[in-house]
């Protein structure tokens, strides 16, 4: 029997949805197909659609993949370029029901080679019941002189993740994702550079991370890391899921992840903090301004499908206003601003409408063919400065020297 097949990013949230609006689709439109959905991690799905070139030779109709991967993907022609379906037949309210900041990293070449799936960028989640309940406030202000709130400064971030850090109650300060997976460490890193008034690039647009902010920003994040008396002891084995669902279980009072694992927290049954967390902008470095990441999740089609128009008119119904809220409620992010301004989906998740605040901060990682493997060298460069003692100003000279290794 004739199967559609889709690479799924390993994710409760992604799976159910996927499945229900898959069951939807076919009755809405007598589609006798059955689709094998495939939950894959991270590493697996990269490998699985771009390098193994699944999407390329057949074996993939659709998956999800992330931003940083698209460029890559469209410069293997891994992926379809959507834009005569987009014209002959867009998706409802297309581009307009979309936030600009959606709708760019997809294009590559004057070609459009996905639809937004899953967003959320990078943000400061906390436990407002802790922050706002008087004895702690009284408590706080005792010991460090200045009132409780969600830290301002990097400085702020470890004194207030020392004060909640409670072993014996099984919490936390903050919670990091740092398991070594190619995202998580190097999304920290780039987020410490930027919150200090660096970028990733320099004036010939080449990137270049040795520079003294980057020493100051990976001083700061493999201390951090390390430090026993803030953090969550099993951070080194979380990847971002793994910190969310911990996150949500209550054992911290900040984590610094992406926005779906604060809205993952007010949706599903597993959270004990339901109605207990808040989101805000991430602190910054005194005198410099905050700043978030843009990595988002794409619907996009294997080049090589033998059921392209079939996948087209799935990606069209599964980016609809209603789907998109359907994720939503599953515990995913939808990207239509309908569903970010949904006073329904406010309801649920108090802070859902603050979404637009986030992209307005939000920069994207740089779009050069080389990105994903200069991904892997920051990625053991973070490794490196959290496991051993070798000078920060030693580990990003060396990393340098092999991303220009890439460029020539």
């Amino acid at each position: 029997m004739e199967k559609i097949r889709i690479a799924v990013r390993k994710f409760d949230p992604f799976e159910s949805t996927l499945q229900k609006l898959w069951d939807l689709f076919c009755i809405k439109n007598n589609v006798q197909i059955e689709a094998e959905m495939i939950p894959l991690e991270l590493h697996d799905l990269y490998e699985e659609t771009i390098t193994n070139q699944g999407l390329k030779n057949g074996k993939w109709d659709i998956a999800h993949l992330n931003t940083d991967w698209i460029f890559d993907a469209a410069n293997e022609k891994a992926v379809l370029d959507l834009t005569s379906s987009i014209n002959h037949n867009p998706p409802q309210d297309y581009p307009e029901g979309w936030s600009q900041s959606l709708l760019n990293l997809q294009q590559v070449n004057n070609g459009i080679y996905g639809l937004p799936f899953h967003d959320g960028p990078e943000c400061l989640i906390f436990r407002k019941d802790l922050f706002e309940n008087n004895i702690e406030k009284e408590n706080f202000k005792k010991q460090l002189g200045y009132e409780l709130n969600p830290p301002k400064t990097w400085q702020q971030f470890v004194e207030i993740a020392t004060f909640f850090n409670r072993p014996e109650q099984n919490l936390y300060g903050c919670i990091f994702a740092n398991y070594p997976d190619g995202h998580n460490m190097v999304f920290d890193f780039c987020l410490q550079l930027w919150t200090r008034g660096e970028s990733l690039l320099n004036d010939q647009n080449q990137i270049n991370i040795n520079n003294p902010v980057a020493i100051e920003a990976l001083d700061f994040y493999r201390k951090i890391v390390n430090n026993k008396n803030a953090v969550h002891p099993k951070s080194k084995e979380f990847g971002s899921v793994e910190a969310g669902m911990a996150f949500a279980e209550g054992q911290a009072a900040m984590a610094i992840n992406w926005f779906g694992f604060a809205s993952m927290c007010e949706v599903i049954d597993e959270s004990k903090v339901k109605g207990k967390v808040d989101i805000t902008e991430l602190p910054s470095d005194l005198n410099h301004k905050t700043a978030s990441l843009n990595v988002y999740w794409l619907y996009t089609i294997g080049s090589g499908s033998k059921h392209q128009k079939l996948a087209y008119d799935f990606l069209r119904f599964a980016t609809s206003p209603e789907s998109d809220k359907l994720l939503t409620t599953e515990g995913g992010i939808g990207c239509r601003k309908s569903t970010w301004n949904d006073p329904e989906i406010n309801n649920i998740i108090p802070f859902y409408h603050k979404l637009e605040m986030l992209h307005e901060n939000a920069l994207t990682l740089p779009q050069t063919p080389i990105w994903p493997k200069v991904t892997g060298l920051i990625d053991q460069m973070v490794v490196k400065a959290i496991e051993s003692d070798i000078s920060s100003e030693k580990l990003l000279e060396e990393t340098q020297h092999m991303i220009e290794k890439l460029t020539h």
